[in-house]
């Protein structure tokens, strides 16, 4: 169940936010935020979940993690609220909404947390209560960049009254409630998202086994298919005494010996010698088969595996938030918002990165090693900020280093990358050579040119020499997909 209006009352009266500083604003799914506030030498994080059921906003005492691409909400209030202060924070009387007045310099923000189970939101408006971003955008309520949200307190006399929960344990109620959510908050529970991860990975296994069951079948039908061109020898061996339309062949099995008499199906529609090619035809492809069978079956046992170690750790994870981020990147989790599914779709299709990466220390290095390999990374894998790398007059690699936020690429990977850019080039031979590089913004395709031709603007100029210990070590770093 979600919290009511006087657990509210008592998470906000225990968190003092009053004075607090926001440092950082984190999403790690759409419907979760995790702020970090400072106040008196004392860091604390907030979690702001508006899950069906499950509708809270509290202290929690668990790594919140961030997710693998920003999230747009997370985004703004970064670039709105972060750094700002804290100077109210209240429930609108027994309204179920927070509302957390904040400074950040001249400016004056409203943060509105409706904690409602089935229409709960996270809304930012001025001062004057127009609309600046909402957490989920709701057209029809007019919950939308540029409309209006100004909610009014509703209590007093009428007041509808509940009882604050008596939970186990002498801690404060924010570390209560934090612990009872871990295991009891809904889908968000660590109970409901092990679940949920037993029945995925166990409907996938129970898949994967029955498949596995159709190719072991299919293995002992290729090893036993000797007799195939047995069937061939003998029909060749008694070619004399076949007549024509016969369906039926009875001879003495000479490969077994004291086996007597063996029957051999026969196509009337065929001649003897050529019901005889159909034998070893359906041999061979049984033996060259036979290959392919055992390699699909290494692969799919290796993949049971897989599934089976993963389900381990999955269940081991006692942090149900990053137990439903683990479940997200692997799709396992059913979240039923649109967006998800868009993203993980869209995370589908893109799947991994073409080319080859190395990671160096912190930074990732990828390399196209051909025009579609280049033109696919331009197109899908690299932004802006990326740097781009290229050898001078001589066709080949492009190379990218993606780009870490608030560093600058440092000289030894920029060199990595020079080295690594030249090598898978034609340039190769001559052990040295040129190169351009520039941010992936100021490239510009060539019209009508070949695909992934690009033309630099703004670039820089780098003088490489092939540097074989250097190309050895990043071979060590190479990332096997």
């Amino acid at each position: 169940m979600s919290l009511n209006w006087k657990e509210i009352d008592l998470v906000l009266e225990e968190l003092d936010l009053a004075g607090a500083q926001i440092q950082s604003a984190v999403q790690s799914a759409f419907d979760v935020i995790g702020l970090r506030v400072h106040k008196k030498g004392v860091t604390r994080q907030l979690l702001i979940a508006l899950s069906p059921g499950a509708c809270r906003m509290h202290e929690t005492f668990k790594s919140f993690p961030k997710s693998d691409k920003p999230l747009r909400f997370a985004q703004f209030l970064n670039s709105r609220i972060v750094n700002g202060w804290i100077e109210e924070a209240v429930q609108l009387g027994d309204n179920r909404i927070i509302r957390l007045s904040i400074r950040r310099g001249e400016n004056r923000f409203l943060v509105y947390i409706r904690l409602w189970s089935n229409a709960a939101n996270c809304i930012v408006t001025d001062k004057d209560g127009i609309i600046l971003d909402a957490m989920r955008r709701l057209p029809k309520k007019g919950e939308i960049s540029g409309g209006h949200y100004a909610p009014g307190e509703t209590g007093g006399n009428e007041r509808r009254e509940y009882a604050i929960r008596d939970l186990p344990g002498t801690n404060s109620f924010n570390e209560k409630i934090d612990a009872l959510y871990a295991e009891q908050g809904g889908a968000l529970s660590l109970e409901a998202l092990r679940e949920q991860a037993r029945r995925n990975c166990e409907g996938s296994m129970g898949r994967l086994q029955a498949a596995l069951e159709r190719l072991r079948a299919k293995e002992t039908e290729f090893t036993n298919a000797d007799h195939l061109r047995e069937y061939g020898d003998i029909i060749l061996a008694n070619i004399a005494t076949i007549k024509p339309g016969d369906e039926w062949l009875n001879a003495d099995n000479f490969f077994a010996a004291g086996a007597g008499t063996i029957r051999i199906k026969l196509d009337p529609h065929k001649s003897p010698s050529a019901q005889a090619e159909v034998y070893y035809e359906q041999y061979a492809k049984a033996k060259k088969g036979l290959a392919n069978i055992q390699a699909e079956i290494a692969a799919g046992e290796q993949e049971l595996k897989k599934i089976e170690q993963r389900l381990e750790l999955l269940l081991a994870e006692n942090n149900p938030l990053v137990l439903a981020r683990l479940l997200r990147e692997a799709r396992l989790l059913k979240t039923g918002s649109a967006k998800a599914t868009s993203v993980a779709q869209d995370k589908k299709r893109q799947g991994r990165s073409p080319g080859l990466s190395f990671q160096r220390g912190d930074w990732l290095i990828i390399v196209g090693r051909d025009a579609a390999e280049n033109d696919a990374l331009l197109r899908r894998h690299v932004k802006g900020s990326d740097l781009w790398l290229h050898a001078r007059d001589y066709p080949g690699s492009y190379v990218f280093i993606k780009h870490r936020a608030g560093k600058t690429v440092p000289l030894e990977i920029l060199l990595d990358a020079g080295n690594l850019a030249l090598f898978y080039s034609k340039g190769r031979n001559n052990s040295a050579g040129d190169l351009f590089y520039t941010p992936v913004k100021y490239l510009r395709r060539a019209k009508n040119g070949p695909k992934g031709l690009v033309i630099p603007t703004q670039e820089k100029n780098l003088h490489i020499t092939l540097d074989e210990k250097r190309l050895r070590e990043l071979e060590t770093c190479r990332i096997e997909k």
